[in-house]
C-alpha cells in the first residue's frame, strides 16, 4: 500500500486571520488549529466584548476590535466567519468586496438561507468557503487516497453508524431551532459522502425526537440513492446513554475488493474525545491499522483554513468546499427534511 495522504498542503505566505465570534467552536476547534499550524490571528471580534477579550488573551491575540466594521478594516487578512448561521447574512452583507473568507458550517437554517448566502457570496465576489472540515480529517484524507487508488474496488456499501449520548446541554442555542440533527450534526456526513462519492439520486429520511430533551429532531434514519449496486444508509442515536461499553461512531466503506473503517473518536465521550482509528482490511487479507498523523479536533480545522489561504493566493485551483458545493449540501439536508414530512407507504391489506 502506497503511504495516505493525510494533510492538506499549507500556505507558502499565510495571511493573518481575523476571527468573527470568540464562542465554542472557536475556542475548542478554531484557535487550537491555527496555533498548531502556525496562523497568526491577528484580531478578534465577538458581540460579547468581555469574552472577546478573554479569548484574546488566552490565546495571545494582538487586537480586539470595538465593532465589526473596525474588524472588517483590516487589510489583507482572511476572515473566519465563527458565528452562529442565522447570523451569517447580515455579517456577509459587511465583508470586504474581493476578500476571503470562512464560514462556519451549517451554509444557512435551512436551503432558503443558503440560497441568499450564496448570492451574497457572489455578488460581492468572496472567495469564500465553508467550514465543512470533516473532508479535511487526516482519517477522511486517507480515505479520499484510498478510494483514489483503488483499494476498495467498487464501492458498495457507505454507512455510518452512531450509537453514543451527546451532551446537547452543551449547545443550548439549539432549543430555539426547529430543525437540529441533521443540519447541525450529520451534514457532516452528508457532506462527506457527497464529496467521496458523489451526488445521490434522492434520499428517504426519518428524524426522531427524545423525550425530555427539549430539541427538536436528535435522531435519524437516511438512505441515500446511489441506485442498485451501491447501499448507502445513516443511522444516528445521540441519546444512548448507557455506558460506554456498546457506544459507536463509525464510517465504514466497504467495496468488492477491500474495506475501509473509520471510528470518529471526537464524539465519544465529547468534548474530552478518544483517538479517531483507521482500518483495512484487503479481501483475503488481515484487518491493518493505518496510523494517523493528527485528528479530526482540531486538525481538519487546519486543512479548511489551509484550503482558503491557497485559493486566495493562487496555489490551490478551488475552493473544496466553496459556497457553490456547500450550497449542494444544504440542497441535500433540504430533501432529507422534505422527506421527513412524507408519508410512510402503507402495508397493503392484500394483494389486490
Amino acid at each position: 500500500m502506497n503511504p495516505l495522504q493525510q494533510s492538506w498542503p499549507m500556505p507558502a505566505a499565510p495571511k493573518p486571520i481575523v476571527l468573527i465570534g470568540a464562542g465554542g467552536i472557536a475556542q475548542d476547534a478554531h484557535l487550537p488549529a491555527y496555533r498548531v499550524a502556525g496562523f497568526e490571528v491577528r484580531g478578534v471580534f465577538d458581540l460579547d466584548a468581555s469574552r472577546a477579550r478573554e479569548v484574546a488573551e488566552r490565546w495571545s491575540i494582538p487586537q480586539v476590535y470595538a465593532s465589526l466594521d473596525e474588524a472588517f478594516d483590516a487589510r489583507d487578512a482572511v476572515f473566519d466567519i465563527a458565528a452562529p448561521a442565522a447570523a451569517h447574512a447580515a455579517i456577509v452583507e459587511r465583508v470586504p468586496e474581493g476578500a476571503a473568507v470562512l464560514l462556519q458550517k451549517p451554509f444557512g437554517l435551512d436551503l432558503a438561507q443558503a440560497s441568499r448566502l450564496r448570492a451574497l457570496c457572489e455578488a460581492r465576489r468572496l472567495k469564500a468557503a465553508v467550514n465543512f472540515q470533516l473532508r479535511f480529517a487526516p482519517m477522511m484524507l486517507a480515505v479520499r487516497d484510498a478510494l483514489r487508488q483503488g483499494l476498495t474496488g467498487e464501492l458498495v456499501d457507505v454507512e455510518v453508524h452512531l450509537n453514543l449520548a451527546t451532551p446537547w446541554h452543551l449547545f443550548p442555542h439549539l432549543k430555539a431551532d426547529r430543525r437540529v440533527e441533521v443540519v447541525s450534526h450529520s451534514i457532516h456526513y452528508l457532506d462527506l459522502i457527497r464529496a467521496l462519492v458523489g451526488e445521490p439520486g434522492g434520499v428517504m429520511a426519518r428524524g426522531y425526537t427524545y423525550p425530555g430533551s427539549g430539541l427538536a429532531d436528535t435522531r435519524t434514519s437516511a438512505i441515500l440513492d446511489y441506485g442498485r449496486t451501491l447501499r448507502c444508509t445513516l443511522s444516528l442515536n445521540h441519546h444512548h446513554d448507557f455506558g460506554r461499553r456498546f457506544q459507536d461512531a463509525s464510517f465504514r466503506f466497504e467495496g468488492r475488493d477491500g474495506v475501509l473503517i473509520v471510528k470518529l473518536g471526537a464524539l465519544l465521550d465529547y468534548p474530552k474525545g478518544e483517538a479517531d482509528e483507521l482500518w483495512y482490511c484487503a479481501r483475503g487479507g488481515e484487518w491493518m491499522q493505518i496510523a494517523l498523523s493528527g485528528a479530526w479536533f482540531p486538525h481538519a480545522f487546519i486543512g479548511t483554513m489551509a484550503n482558503v489561504q491557497r485559493y486566495a493566493s493562487g496555489e490551490d485551483e478551488r475552493l473544496v468546499s466553496d459556497v457553490a458545493d456547500a450550497w449542494k449540501t444544504m440542497a441535500l439536508v433540504e430533501a432529507c427534511y422534505r422527506s421527513e414530512d412524507s408519508p410512510a407507504q402503507p402495508i397493503p391489506a392484500s394483494i389486490e
